[in-house]
């Protein structure tokens, strides 16, 4: 993420002297992801500890496995999470033990994004039983950020310059500040709890908008 620089063209006084054209310009472009990340595991539930957490251990090394034959980096696996939770149920006001939790989420990394349902179904056929995201990112933002920049100079230019049209004046061509406001990503989020039994699943990236603005002032020439 870029700072905020502002730039001033002109003397304090010169800026208090002449009347001004402050506008918002906005510049996006679309990129096709690079890389999806997601984050699936398994969890269980059971009334003794040490077997809930056996049997949850051994369903996330089958996962694991599972994604390494596949092709994916072992070290594009990570833990995202891990926790053990103590259930209980209430009866009548009462608190009373049910039972333990465990849960161990991984966080995968995919570099080929048109390979994440069959990562997914991999997962799943190999005992995970939630996804919790998938979200997708480009790998050169930078490139990406600057033609946004670039693009909302302009319109903040075309702007300035219909306004000054319209009132019958002129302006400076070059500003006497500019100011980049903070820059987004526009985020692909996919969320699931449940996986249809499908040949493998449908999972589209579609394309992130990189988004830019600038508060640009335009001096009036008199």
């Amino acid at each position: 993420m870029y700072g905020n620089p502002i730039y001033n063209m002109v003397s304090p006084i010169q800026h208090k002297c002449l009347p001004t054209i402050e506008v918002l310009g906005e510049g996006t472009v679309a990129a096709a992801p690079e890389r999806a990340l997601v984050v699936l595991g398994a969890v269980t539930e059971g009334s003794v500890l040490q077997s809930v957490q056996s049997e949850n251990a051994e369903t996330v090394t089958n996962i694991i496995n599972s994604l390494l034959q596949i092709n994916i980096p072992r070290e594009h696996i990570q833990t995202n999470d891990f926790r053990i939770e103590i259930l209980y149920d209430y009866i009548d006001g009462k608190q009373i033990f049910k039972g333990y939790q465990v849960t161990h989420l991984l966080q995968v990394t995919i570099d080929r994004v048109d390979q994440t349902g069959i990562v997914v179904d991999t997962a799943v056929s190999h005992g995970a039983n939630t996804v919790s995201s998938i979200r997708f990112s480009i790998l050169q933002r930078e490139r990406y950020e600057n033609q946004a920049l670039a693009l909302a100079i302009r319109n903040a230019q075309q702007k300035a310059v219909t306004i000054a049209n319209t009132l019958g004046v002129s302006i400076f061509a070059v500003p006497s500040k500019v100011q980049e406001l903070p820059r987004t990503v526009e985020p692909i989020p996919f969320k699931a709890s449940f996986l249809a039994d499908t040949a493998v699943t449908p999972i589209e990236p579609g394309e992130l908008t990189v988004y830019a603005a600038v508060q640009v002032t335009y001096l009036i020439i008199q």
